[in-house]
């Protein structure tokens, strides 16, 4: 049997038909998957070239895991090629940041650990906040906190990674180091693995010396702002410095065993000098064991009071920090060596009586200021007070000079008594002379009120009087005016009839004349003061007809025919 070719034709499409179809069918049910919302696709190729000794992700036409995770969205593969792992992708919230460790790419330098990107390590760069498909495998993300720096504080950077900087010298870009730019308040993503970042305060703080009851340094205190969020933030960044420095403080107590007076301090054992603080951080102050004791010109020991005032200026901390460290480490290397130096110094010059009376106490601390002011200055320490609250002396020369001073004040205060019993006496002579003089002003005060009361009536009295003349006077110009009104008003009145009836009398004579004829006058006047709507017919008839047809003109009665006739 011969077949067509037409029919050959259909078959063939047939078939391609049916082979498409189950093609699609088998594509769309065992060859698709869907990646959702915030998650990614980590395909693994089972066929392919096989990977480079220590490679990690596969490239394209390499067996492995590849190296690219696919997206959100529908997606085909075929499942005897490839296999895929549906996991999520990595969020950063606002106030994160993602620090990548990464397992592939160029092996690091030898002592290096912060890598760059292409590099195997900790990347020196972060992720900011936001989405990010990083295949897993090949690379680790640490979400930790960014850096926030408080009003108030400045963030000094040291770098953790490069060449040791030279000593006394700020890091540049590729060196270990404390860095010369810091950080102004507000939000950073910096690395921490390769950067620390320190917070100290700038502006105004405070250094207590307490004498026997030691001394404290009052930082600044926190000022938070109206994000929640960064207000956290920044809490976290103080509590890890204050961590820091109630570390150094406790190493300071451990190593530090001052003497007072020939006694040795156990800081480990609790046991310590009456009146000695040990070293401790509270909130807002930093408690530091120290003592201001020296002996005076004359040989007797002088404790010391006081308080000093001073500020980190934000241009100059970086160096500050580089070469001390941290605000505890500068106050116990610089502030409190120098205070306590230049106070001995300083006091040894002044007897102890001078710190009890007289000037000698302002001009030691004016002393004390301007040498702090000139040595703490050079290391770009800036003071501003140094002010002497309390001065403790031995009894044996304080009582001495207590009961001379109460002495004189006693004195003085006799002197004062009498000085005051004699003002007492000028006061009330005083406020007799006040009183007398009072009632003397009262009297005059009540003269002055009659008199004026008196007066006030007469000119009351007077104005009236005039006031009644100036009315008498007024009717009086009224009633003449009233009477001459009359008089003009009747004189106008008969002129004007005068006037009218004359020119309606020359007007009738002019009338008169016209006509020339009282007759023809008189008839003109009647047919004036006719009635406009009356009719007049006048009826021609033939002799002897006249009165025969009346009924015709429209008089109905005879009488009217009549009066006709009369006219």
């Amino acid at each position: 049997m011969k077949i067509s070719a037409k029919t050959i034709i259909g078959a063939v499409v047939t078939v391609t038909l049916i082979s498409a179809a189950l093609v699609l069918m088998f594509i769309w049910g065992f060859c698709r998957f869907y990646v959702g919302p915030n998650k990614m696709a980590i395909i693994s190729a089972k066929v392919g070239d096989p990977l480079e000794p220590g490679q990690i992700l596969a490239r394209e036409g390499q067996k492995g895991i590849l190296e690219e995770p696919l997206g959100e969205g529908r997606h085909f593969r075929f499942p005897l090629f490839y296999e895929w792992e549906i996991v999520d992708a990595t969020i950063i919230d606002p106030g994160k940041v993602g620090i990548v460790t990464s397992k592939v790419g160029e092996k690091l330098p030898t002592g290096e650990f912060i890598a760059e990107r292409g590099q195997k390590g900790i990347w020196r760069d972060v992720l900011g906040p936001g989405k990010y498909r990083m295949n897993t495998h090949g690379y680790n993300i640490e979400i930790v906190d960014a850096i926030s720096i408080p009003i108030g504080y400045a963030g000094v950077i040291t770098s953790r990674s490069g060449e040791q900087a030279p000593s006394g010298e700020f890091a540049n870009d590729h060196q270990k180091g404390v860095r010369k730019d810091v950080l102004q308040p507000g939000l950073y993503y910096v690395n921490p693995q390769a950067y620390k970042v320190d917070v100290l305060e700038i502006g105004i703080n405070q250094v207590s010396l307490l004498g026997q009851g030691g001394s404290k340094v009052v930082t600044k205190a926190r000022q938070l702002g109206q994000n929640d969020a960064l207000n956290a933030l920044q809490n976290n960044m103080l509590q890890q410095q204050e961590q820091k420095r109630a570390d150094y403080l406790s190493k300071r107590s451990r190593s530090f065993a001052p003497k007072q007076r020939g006694q040795e301090v156990n800081f480990e054992s609790g046991h310590r000098p009456k009146g000695i603080a040990p070293a401790t951080l509270d909130d807002g102050e930093i408690n530091l064991a120290e003592l201001v004791s020296f002996p005076s010109r004359d040989g007797f020991p002088i404790s010391l009071d006081m308080t000093v005032e001073f500020e980190l200026n934000p241009g100059d901390i970086a160096g500050i920090y580089r070469r001390y460290g941290d605000l505890p480490a500068v106050v116990d290397k610089i502030i409190m060596p120098q205070i306590t130096s230049i106070s001995r110094n300083k006091g040894s010059e002044y007897r102890a009586k001078d710190f009890i009376v007289g000037e000698g106490r302002e001009k030691f601390q004016n002393d004390l200021k301007a040498a702090l002011e000139e040595t703490l200055g050079g290391k770009d320490i800036r003071v501003y007070n140094a002010l002497i609250r309390h001065v403790e002396v031995p009894d044996q020369i304080r009582a001495p000079i207590q009961q001379a001073s109460i002495a004189v004040e006693q004195d003085l205060t006799n002197k004062e008594r009498q000085n005051t019993a004699r003002k007492e006496a000028q006061l009330n002579t005083e406020l007799s002379l006040i009183k007398q003089r009072g009632e003397q002003v009262q009297q005059e005060t009540e003269k002055l009120k009659a008199e004026i009361a008196a007066d006030l009536q007469k000119q009351v009295a007077t104005i009236q009087a005039e006031t009644l003349k100036k009315e008498a006077e007024i009717r009086k110009a009224t009633a003449a005016i009233s009477a001459d009104k009359v008089r003009v008003l009747g004189q106008a009145d008969a002129s004007a009839l005068e006037k009218v009836d004359g020119e309606k009398a020359k007007g009738l004579q002019l009338k008169t004349a016209a006509f020339n004829d009282p007759e023809a006058y008189a008839r003109w006047v009647f047919a004036e003061s006719l009635n406009p709507r009356m009719k007049l017919n006048i009826i021609h008839a033939g002799e002897g007809t006249l009165w025969t047809d009346l009924e015709k003109t429209g008089f109905a009665e005879l009488g009217g025919a009549q009066q006709l006739k009369g006219k």
